[in-house]
């Protein structure tokens, strides 16, 4: 898809971070935004910046992991414009907790956001790219789509499984003339880190500084989603771990694993100067639980 002008284009998590640079960056092309998230207020904020940008949107109200309000959200688009050209399937949230530990309804929330929005957004706009002849879909996986995150299993289970979705997608609409990209930032300054899932609320302020200090703009990957779909890439890496990262995985996977998994644990300790005494004390708790005979 060389030319994004009057293209009509549906952005979900468009409220803020990715979503939002990614909204405005598409508007600077020339295509006409459909806004979808729960944050109505950060929504109306991106409207507005689109605006001034000298673009035209609009906003909808969407939960991506509800099904039939997913479904209800494309009619309504296809009656508004007849048509979509582009979907950023970007909306994502995270939790930050020990899979042991964790509750499964926590698991699932994560999944259906970030696998079920992927998939419903994927699914329900299809139909219209097909009767135009031409579309280009981009899903948000994450570098936790490349290598392991430990600490945030559910979070890593579902970028992983976007990136597969969306190779096996693109290879299945091959010859279609609609595209399918990936894309796999690192450390970027989101809401993801406001809106993940922790217990601790001081804990939630110490990650929310942490990808303020260290994360990367979100412009820096709106400008390759937007490549991307001009080019139609069907993998996108952004921030020099992501690229550190995925080489080693290909060069000796086993070690990048083992490295990216002391990274994580000195994030946590970082951010939680208990977690590295808690984790002693799981251990060790671990190591006194009764064996149960085979």
């Amino acid at each position: 898809m060389k030319k994004i002008k009057g293209k009509i284009a549906v952005v979900t998590g468009a409220g803020s971070g990715i979503g939002r640079a990614t909204s405005i960056a598409l508007a600077r092309k020339g295509a006409t935004l459909v806004l979808a998230d729960i944050n109505e207020a950060g929504m109306r904020e991106t409207a507005k910046l689109i605006s001034a940008a000298g673009g035209t949107s609009s906003a909808h109200v969407v939960n991506v992991a509800d099904k039939r309000r997913m479904q209800a959200f494309a009619d309504e688009i296809d009656t508004l414009h007849g048509r979509v050209d582009i979907v950023v399937n970007n909306a994502g949230i995270g939790i930050l907790d020990d899979f042991v530990e964790g509750s499964l309804e926590d698991f699932e929330k994560v999944v259906d956001i970030n696998l079920w929005g992927v998939v419903y957004g994927s699914k329900m706009f299809l139909p219209m790219m097909l009767r135009a002849g031409e579309g280009h879909i981009v899903n948000i996986s994450s570098l936790a789509g490349i290598i392991s995150t430990p600490g945030m299993v559910s979070y890593g289970t579902t970028k992983f499984a976007v990136r597969g979705f969306s190779e096996s997608l693109r290879a299945e609409l091959a010859g279609r003339n609609i595209g399918v990209t990936s894309v796999h930032p690192g450390m970027i300054r989101t809401n993801i880190a406001k809106s993940s899932q922790v217990a601790d609320s001081a804990l939630q302020g110490r990650m929310v500084e942490w990808f303020e200090r260290y994360g990367r703009p979100p412009e820096r990957v709106a400008d390759k989603i937007v490549r991307a779909i001009q080019n139609n890439d069907m993998r996108v890496l952004v921030t020099p771990e992501t690229y550190v990262m995925d080489l080693f995985k290909r060069v000796a996977p086993s070690v990048a694993e083992a490295v990216n998994a002391q990274f994580m644990n000195r994030f946590r300790k970082a951010i939680n100067p208990e977690y590295g005494a808690k984790k002693a004390q799981r251990a060790d708790a671990d190591k006194k639980a009764p064996r149960h005979a085979a």
